[in-house]
């Protein structure tokens, strides 16, 4: 089955002044670049050998030349050797190879995620009396949390005066933002909590990471007294926060509560208009997805007109979120009512759409269904066919049907669309075919089983009525109620 959309999570929009890692231009022209290129690249022999070879170069070394060397190999060079190269630029130049080229480094390392390299580099800044950038402690604080080194993150920043790094408003943002991205809500606020004189102006961004920080966790009540806090401040709710919390309180209620997901998330919806902030598609998906995962038709459908009532239109993703339910649920006509309802209506879904929906319908073991909306997909969608060909095919040789898996092969090459399945899978005396048993056996209250139990030849199968059934569970139960209690 295809890979399901991720619907529910909604995205993380903290405040961060560095988003991505800036390359300065490429420039191959420098004198002796290749050169140094290919003894950082080549895998063959040892970091000492590769530090014997760079002495023997005769190349002029110069800042600009390392800052391209790190940029060029730091994708297929492994990264120790490209760590010795670093070093060994460093020992050779000096004072001469600045701060902010040393700290570029110290980022491309951290997004190789090699927090070896990162330690040994940092450790160097700190002993030649570097300054750390504040962009190169957004990149670092970020990688270590992510790699579950929260502790040493948090270390790096109550000692950034050792880095001659300030703890101003955006090394306090950069590593409040590392710690909520991952859940790490509790930490954030003790930071927050410490350097309340650094968050002037910003109060917003920072309640917006820590709101996030507790839906990670789906910490409903530490949620919503952050939503509180923010209303006490005065800082504006809007529409991201209050997103935040339904996907908080939905995902809680899936687990604890799931009859209570329609009339919460309603609450919620009217508490959003109080404050004039208008629910969008995005807030009617978070619960869709909930009810989809409960398998809740009824609400579901009840929901998507309560959307049209409401003036919110439904996108792609809504409708898919109601028909995926609909064909897990074996209501194939309805689904493909509510797919037919989308196209008149103008939407024009991804790929995607269609890719997940014939995955499910070939999971549940309906391909002539999963055909019919494959022939929609072609209708509507301007092509990118190819995973959808590698589904099908093979799940109509699996359940015998060849000739028509040879077709869709055939229908495939002639559109030039290349395939990741087998041609194999297309030979009747090399594919297993699995047929379907769809045959459902009910007992009534007359009717007797066979036990296979492991008895001796010549001995008849023990017949059983459905009452004994019962009664024989019942009989258990209380011996395991009994046992548990004596112990």
């Amino acid at each position: 089955m295809l890979k399901r959309i991720h619907t529910q999570k909604l995205n993380f929009l903290p405040f961060s002044p560095y988003t991505t890692l800036e390359t300065p231009p490429f420039r191959s022209t420098l004198p002796g670049f290749q050169e140094l290129c290919s003894l950082v690249s080549t895998p063959s022999g040892g970091l000492d050998d590769l530090e014997s070879s760079l002495k023997k170069c005769e190349v002029h070394l110069t800042p600009s030349i390392v800052v391209e060397v790190v940029n060029h190999c730091k994708e297929e060079a492994p990264t120790r050797r490209l760590l010795r190269f670093f070093t060994w630029s460093c020992k050779s130049l000096g004072s001469v190879l600045g701060d902010k080229d040393f700290n570029h480094a110290i980022r491309v390392f951290a997004e190789r995620k090699d927090h070896r390299a990162v330690d040994i580099l940092l450790a160097n800044l700190c002993k030649d009396q570097r300054a750390m950038e504040p962009q190169t402690f957004s990149t670092v604080a970020e990688i270590f949390v992510k790699l579950g080194r929260e502790g040493d993150a948090l270390g790096i920043f109550k000692n950034l005066n050792l880095f001659k790094c300030a703890q101003d408003r955006i090394t306090v943002t950069a590593i409040v933002n590392a710690l909520c991205a991952k859940g790490y809500a509790r930490r954030a606020e003790g930071v927050v909590y410490h350097h309340r004189d650094k968050i002037s102006g910003i109060e917003s961004c920072i309640y917006r990471s820590i709101l996030y920080g507790w839906s990670m966790q789906g910490n409903v009540k530490e949620t919503r007294r952050v939503l509180q806090e923010m209303k006490s401040k005065k800082i504006t709710l809007d529409l991201y926060c209050f997103n935040t919390y339904l996907r908080c309180l939905c995902e809680h209620n899936l687990d604890n509560n799931p009859s209570g997901l329609v009339p919460e998330a309603l609450n919620v919806f009217m508490e959003m208009r109080t404050y004039k902030i208008i629910p969008n598609s995005i807030s009617y998906n978070v619960l869709l997805s909930c009810l989809g995962r409960t398998r809740r038709v009824k609400e579901s459908l009840g929901i998507l007109d309560t959307m049209r009532k409401s003036g919110c239109a439904p996108d792609w993703v809504t409708y898919y979120l109601i028909t995926r339910v609909l064909y897990l649920t074996g209501r194939f006509g309805k689904g493909n009512q509510i797919v037919d309802t989308m196209i008149k209506e103008g939407i024009e879904p991804p790929a995607k759409f269609y890719y997940d929906l014939v995955g499910v319908l070939c999971g549940v073991e309906r391909v002539n269904y999963a055909l019919e909306l494959f022939g929609c997909m072609k209708k509507s969608s301007g092509g990118d066919y190819g995973p959808v060909y590698d589904v099908l095919i093979p799940k109509l040789c699996r359940g015998g049907d060849f000739e028509k898996g040879r077709e869709l092969w055939d229908e495939a090459e002639r559109m030039g669309i290349p395939l990741r399945c087998s041609r194999d899978v297309l030979d009747p005396s090399i594919t297993q075919v699995f047929q379907a048993n769809r045959k459902e056996n009910y007992l009534k209250p007359g009717d007797t089983i066979e036990l296979n139990t492991q008895t001796s030849k010549g001995k008849q199968p023990v017949q059983i009525t459905k009452k004994e059934i019962f009664h024989n569970r019942k009989k258990r139960r209380g011996k395991s109620k009994k046992k548990a209690a004596s112990t």
